[in-house]
């Protein structure tokens, strides 16, 4: 993702995004804050695994921050009353039909923060996501995914 692309939210990602850095910066920064000294009042820090251990943690949750940090930085939030429902956009409702199957799904396009695949909302980065942009029922576009090529038809869009 480039640095300067704005990183479309809706009100309620952007504050689990802002709940889940504020919880990062104090409550975990505190805990391995607190490993970090435990491991260290144990001896020599040069062969101590949990010493190892507790400042790898502590990089992964420094770099969590800072994505966090950068992603809210460069949040625009998107107003779902002014989705244009004639084409699909982030925050459109997609149903598409599956050409060889008959199989229906309906997708929500989403930020890729915000792209839950268990609730059926899914990134417009993604390869559906990013086909499906732009697109207006009717329309029939191939996809191609891991598992190959896919024939989508779109059914509805809608809000």
């Amino acid at each position: 993702m480039t640095k300067d692309k704005p990183v479309y939210l809706t009100e309620e990602g952007l504050q689990d995004l802002k709940e889940e850095l504020r919880f990062l910066k104090t409550k975990e920064r505190a805990r391995i804050a607190d490993a970090i000294a435990e491991a260290r009042a144990k001896g020599d820090i040069s062969e101590n695994a949990e010493y190892d251990a507790a400042k790898e943690e502590q990089g992964k949750l420094e770099a969590r921050i800072s994505k966090l940090e950068d992603t809210i930085a460069r949040a625009r939030l998107v107003d779902e009353k002014t989705v244009d429902t004639s084409k699909a956009y982030i925050l459109s409702k997609v149903t598409v039909e599956n050409v060889d199957s008959g199989a229906e799904q309906t997708y929500t396009l989403v930020s890729e923060q915000e792209a839950d695949i268990s609730e059926n909302k899914i990134s417009v980065d993604s390869p559906i996501g990013s086909g499906l942009l732009g697109k207006e029922e009717g329309d029939v576009i191939e996809i191609d995914v891991p598992a190959g090529s896919v024939k989508l038809k779109i059914k509805d869009i809608n809000r």
